[in-house]
Formats: C-alpha cells, sequence, structure tokens
C-alpha cells in the first residue's frame, strides 16, 4: 500500500505539472495586445450590421472582433475592459460641419435660442462690459423663433452703441445686422453694389440688415484673433465633440491658413480629431491644389473645395425655381455666376479633388446638378457632392443617380425648419424638401452631419430627428414628412461608414473591423432597440481615437 501512495503522489504530481505547464504555454501563446473590451453589445457596423461582445486592439488598430471566448482565449492584455453589456459603436463622424469655424467663434457672444430681439440686445449689453475687442460680435440668432418673424432694424443698436461696431450674425451664417458705426467701418452705403447678396434697404435707409456675399464687407473689416488662440479654441472645440461622441468631422471650407493652423496644433498642441477638410472657394487656390492633389496624414485630410451655390432658406437667400410664398417677385439669388461653377468643375472633373457645393434651393440645386453632369460626363466614383440638398423639384432627383453625386444632409435642418418651410416654399414644393429617405435611394448611401454651429453639435439628435422627424418635444406626433424618416441602421450608416466614405476613408474608418482605426464609443442606450422616448437622454460613457480614451472613463 505504501508504494501504492508513492506511486500515486508521483501521478497527481505530474499531472498538475502538466497542467502548469500547459497553461503557462497556452498563456504564452497568445497574442499580446494593448487593449481587450469584452462583454459589449458591439455594432460592427459592416456590411451586414453585425454584432459582437468583444474586441482586441493593439497599436491603435482593431485586429479582432468576436464573442468573449474566442477574444480571451486568443488574446491577452495588460488592460482589459468590462464593457458590463454596454453598447458599442464606430465613433460618429460628422459629414458637413464647420469645426475651426466653431472653435474661434467661442470669443463672440452666443446669441442661440433666443426668442426675441428684446433678449438679443440684453445679451449683447451684457457681453459688451467684457468683451474681449473693440467689435461685439454675435451669432445664433433666428428670427424665426421669434413672435414677430421678421429681420430686426438696427436702430436700437446705434442708440446704445454709437462709437462701438456691432456685428451680429444669424444661425445659417448667411445673414447679419450691423449697426451704423459697424456699417461705416466696413464702407457700406446705400449706394453700394453686391453680385451673390443683399444689402437691404427700406424708407431709402439702411436697415442694417445683410445677407450672404454683403457681409464679406463686414467680415474683412473685423479683426482676426491670435493664432495662439485658435489653436487653443480648436481644443476646446475637440472636447465638445468627444464628449458628443464624434472622433471625426468634416470641416466644410477652410482657407489655407487653417489648414497649417490644423497642422501645428496636431503636432505640437494635442489636436487629436480627425478632420476631413474641404478648401474654401478661393480661386488662387485651384491649380495649386490640383497640381498636387489631396494632403493626407493620419488625422488631417484635405480632399476637395467647398462651394456656395446660395445661401439659406430661413434669410430667404436660397435660390429658388418660382417666388417665394412669403415674398413675392423674390426668388433669391445664386452667389456666383454660373460660369464660375462651370469653370471649378472643369477643372475639378481632371483631378482627384472633391467638388461639393452648399445648395439649399431648387434653382440652386438644379443649377449645380446640371454643372456636376455636365464635368462627370456619366457614372463615376469622385463622389462630388451636394451639401443640404434641401429643396429638390421632382423633376431633378435622377441626377443624383444617373452621375453618382451624393446628397449630404442634416438631418436637423428638416426638425429646425418644418415650422415655417412650407410658409417659404409653397404646399408643391415642400413634399420633395428635407427628402432623406428619397435622395438616399438615389445612390443608396448617404452621409449625414449637423452643420454645427448652426444646429447643435451632439449626433445624437442628428440620430433622433432623421428616425423620428421630430422636435425634442415629439411634435408633430406622426413625424414630420414621416416617408422621408430614415431607419435606425441607415441613420447610424450615416453617421459613421458612410460619412467615412464620402471622404473615400471607409477603409481605414468608420466601422468596428479588422484593421481599420480603433475609433469607437460606448453609451449607455441601445440605439438600434430603444424606445424613441429614450433617444435623446442616452448617455455618452466613453470616446476613443486609435485605441486612446479621449473622453470618459
Amino acid at each position: 500500500m505504501l508504494i501504492s501512495y508513492f506511486w500515486n503522489m508521483i501521478n497527481i504530481k505530474f499531472f498538475f505539472t502538466t497542467l502548469l505547464l500547459m497553461l503557462l504555454f497556452v498563456s504564452c501563446a497568445k497574442n499580446k495586445v494593448s487593449l481587450i473590451i469584452s462583454n459589449a453589445k458591439i455594432y460592427t457596423v459592416d456590411s451586414v450590421f453585425t454584432t459582437a461582445t468583444a474586441m482586441a486592439i493593439n497599436n491603435g488598430k482593431i485586429v479582432a472582433v468576436g464573442n468573449n471566448v474566442d477574444i480571451q482565449t486568443k488574446y491577452s492584455s495588460l488592460n482589459n475592459i468590462d464593457a458590463k453589456g454596454n453598447i458599442i459603436f464606430p465613433g460618429f463622424i460628422d459629414a458637413h460641419c464647420h469645426f475651426t469655424g466653431f472653435a474661434t467663434d467661442m470669443w463672440k457672444c452666443d446669441l442661440t435660442g433666443t426668442k426675441s430681439f428684446a433678449e438679443i440686445i440684453d445679451k449683447i449689453k451684457t457681453y459688451s462690459k467684457n468683451a474681449p475687442m473693440q467689435w461685439l460680435y454675435g451669432r445664433g440668432w433666428d428670427q424665426n423663433d421669434w413672435k414677430v418673424k421678421q429681420f430686426p432694424n438696427k436702430e436700437i443698436l446705434d442708440n446704445l452703441f454709437p462709437d462701438r461696431p456691432v456685428f451680429i450674425k444669424r444661425i445659417d451664417g448667411h445673414a447679419a445686422l450691423l449697426n451704423q458705426k459697424a456699417l461705416e467701418l466696413s464702407g457700406i452705403t446705400i449706394n453700394t453694389k453686391i453680385n451673390g447678396g443683399e444689402i437691404e434697404i427700406k424708407n431709402g435707409k439702411l436697415t442694417g440688415i445683410l445677407i450672404d456675399k454683403a457681409m464679406d464687407f463686414a467680415e474683412k473689416a473685423i479683426p482676426t484673433i491670435d493664432d495662439t488662440l485658435a489653436k487653443k479654441y480648436y481644443l476646446d472645440a475637440q472636447n465638445y465633440c468627444f464628449a458628443a461622441g464624434l472622433t471625426g468631422v468634416h470641416d466644410c471650407g477652410i482657407n489655407e491658413h487653417t489648414v497649417s493652423l490644423i497642422q501645428d496644433a496636431q503636432q505640437n498642441n494635442g489636436l487629436k480629431m480627425k478632420i476631413f477638410a474641404l478648401l474654401t472657394d478661393d480661386t488662387t487656390y485651384y491649380d495649386k491644389w490640383i497640381k498636387k492633389g489631396p494632403l493626407k496624414t493620419e488625422r488631417l485630410h484635405v480632399g476637395g473645395f467647398k462651394f456656395y451655390a446660395d445661401g439659406a432658406l430661413g434669410s430667404r437667400g436660397a435660390c429658388m425655381l418660382h417666388d417665394y410664398e412669403d415674398k413675392k417677385n423674390w426668388k433669391g439669388f445664386l452667389l456666383e455666376t454660373e460660369t464660375h461653377f462651370k469653370t471649378a468643375a472643369n477643372l475639378l472633373a481632371n483631378s482627384n479633388l472633391q467638388m461639393c457645393t452648399h445648395a439649399i434651393g431648387d434653382s440652386g440645386n438644379r443649377t449645380i446638378l446640371k454643372i456636376y453632369a455636365d464635368a462627370l460626363k456619366g457614372k463615376n466614383n469622385k463622389r462630388w457632392r451636394i451639401e443640404h440638398a434641401q429643396v429638390i423639384d421632382a423633376s431633378d432627383f435622377h441626377y443624383f443617380t444617373d452621375y453618382n453625386i451624393i446628397p449630404s444632409v442634416q438631418p436637423t435642418h428638416a426638425t429646425s425648419d418644418m415650422y415655417w418651410a412650407q410658409e417659404r416654399v409653397g404646399a408643391t414644393q415642400i413634399k420633395t424638401s428635407y427628402a432623406y429617405k428619397q435622395l438616399l435611394q438615389t445612390n443608396f448611401w448617404m452621409p449625414l452631419g449637423t452643420d454645427f454651429p448652426v444646429e447643435y453639435i451632439e449626433p445624437i439628435k442628428t440620430f433622433y430627428a432623421a428616425v423620428t422627424r421630430q422636435d425634442g418635444k415629439g411634435f408633430p406626433a406622426n413625424g414630420f414628412q414621416i416617408e422621408n424618416a430614415l431607419t435606425r441602421k441607415e441613420t447610424i450608416y450615416g453617421m459613421t461608414i458612410w460619412a467615412a466614405k464620402a471622404a473615400f476613408e471607409e477603409n481605414e474608418k468608420g466601422s468596428i473591423e479588422v484593421g481599420k482605426a480603433a475609433d469607437f464609443i460606448m453609451l449607455d442606450t441601445d440605439l438600434i432597440t430603444c424606445d424613441k422616448s429614450k433617444i435623446l437622454s442616452t448617455k455618452i460613457l466613453s470616446t476613443w481615437i486609435n485605441g486612446e480614451i479621449v473622453f470618459g472613463k
């Protein structure tokens, strides 16, 4: 028995030694990665909208996506995160915004949400006490939100600030009110002529209202902020974006100096936001950029030009085929000649740079669609875009399909404008306005954005507006033209992979797939399955870029 006992002990010792060696071997055989996330519900937003529960990340890239057991069996990490059942999506990408403009607006008086001109006056008076420069600059008012839905005039501002210039811009950036001092410093009189804009005159006097390119006189007179301060504001702006779940933005219409500031801020000042930039329409840029082509680094991609066909519907600057319903004998206007747009289109058609054009009115859209068609000739993969595509004549949707022109839309524009849009365009044309589902069906993919700071920065509001066509109070009960709502999956695609595709970046980001950048967000709410009443209360728990947490814990 004693011999048997010792023999059994030897066998047991051998068994456990062998088991330990096997475990050590398995452990050593695991691939070491920088981060493992498990116990999540991961919407990969791949081509079939696959879900997973875990993923492994190394050196900023996704190396594996799957279930908890497979990932934890094959990979090991010193950084393991238990998602505790929370929801993961690819990082949201805003396909149309004004990131650097939003940043450098931070020193200005915020007039967003004001409900009357009297409220604006109160805000400007308070702001004037500590304004950082002599000019009093505000932005964000919208007369459509007031009881009296008319443009204000400058008389009160003249009385309050006779010796100090005041410039307050409408929320869409297409109209502004100036006091007399600002008009004088801008060189504007009743005899000033302008193409592509309007200087409002009533009873032989300037009202102070400038529309579209008329504002250029004033904006050239306003001192610009210091570059160091601008880069500081970029960091502040990206923090707002990260908190909202944005890992990428398309910054629409910036100059070369701003490009250089972004590069410097990304290299030296901690700017981590991934930015796809469209250059402003400056004819001195054309030959230079067409010759050298897109600029691309890990976080900055300058890929084309942003043009403006017309103004905005709210300020009646959108170019319409018929008179405005609420302003007879007025159709709005183009901001440049058709020849200007044709010249640019023909130049860019022979380059690898995109042409992306703001077009709101049905005439503005038709003009640009036809110019695109003439330059593109037929089917193509240039991904030229119509930004906003708000009012489209029923006979013009085919251009998007026939020439692979991409509508780039902002769903909250529909729910912001729905209260008064029909008053502008009429009962017939409203039916093909903000027609996002119809636009999606032209090419079967469509990038979505916010247009911040024209609208709120949060992509969750984009999602809500797209799928419900309602405002935050649930109005209207059945949704505004609900037939043009997008499905939840379509909306997520538009906020992620389709936004990446609009910048030729779909192989690098926009979905949670092996080899792509580890740009993702964690939410407390499942946007795909939750009751719509829960959407707007969704919390962004964390935001990650290249596998690095940039917001949250």
